[in-house]
């Protein structure tokens, strides 16, 4: 694919929303609208009682309230492992001791440019937490095994956290963890 023209509509503090003209590799060319975002970190923290983090935040767009992982948007120049670290501290008032990358999810290709670095977290010890004013976040926890089954049955339907929690669960199966 090669980018043939870019015209700006939008450059917000956290999108820039372009039209951008390509050629696609099987030589069609479409004008497509294309939101750039800076990408994201969420973490699956594991207590030692095989409990997982459940933020269960309020999301405008998303018509209410939703049950989150502990994640945040990467900062500029700040490694996705970093903003994961600084986001369990903000959201969920922990830290973590053990750290293993989970892999990126690319939360919507066909618009959003988003990759969202997802990492499992353990050996928690409790700190102060640190919410912004606008956001309206509740601390769960809930056990793994249940968390898992409300994504399955579609009670937990964020992308990331499904996500999240399914490589967490497919790591435990395989008896890598």
């Amino acid at each position: 694919m090669s980018l043939l023209k870019t015209q700006n509509i939008y450059h917000g503090r956290v999108v820039k929303l372009n039209v951008e003209t390509v050629r696609l590799p099987n030589g069609h060319m479409a004008a497509l609208e294309i939101i750039h975002h800076p990408g994201g970190a969420a973490t699956v923290a594991l207590d030692e009682s095989g409990r997982v983090c459940l933020l269960r935040q309020y999301r405008h767009a998303a018509g209410g309230w939703i049950w989150e992982l502990p994640a945040g948007k990467l900062e500029p120049s700040e490694p996705p492992l970093e903003t994961a670290r600084r986001e369990l501290i903000e959201e969920a008032g922990m830290e973590a001791s053990e750290w293993l990358a989970l892999g990126p999810y690319i939360s919507s290709p066909g618009v959003f440019t988003e990759s969202v670095h997802l990492f499992l977290a353990r050996g928690l010890r409790s700190v102060d937490t640190h919410h912004e004013d606008a956001e309206l976040i509740e601390i769960h926890w809930v056990d793994f095994a249940t968390a898992c089954q409300q994504a399955a049955r579609g009670e937990i339907n964020d992308g990331k956290t499904a996500l999240g929690l399914l490589r967490v669960q497919a790591l435990q199966a395989s008896g890598a963890l």
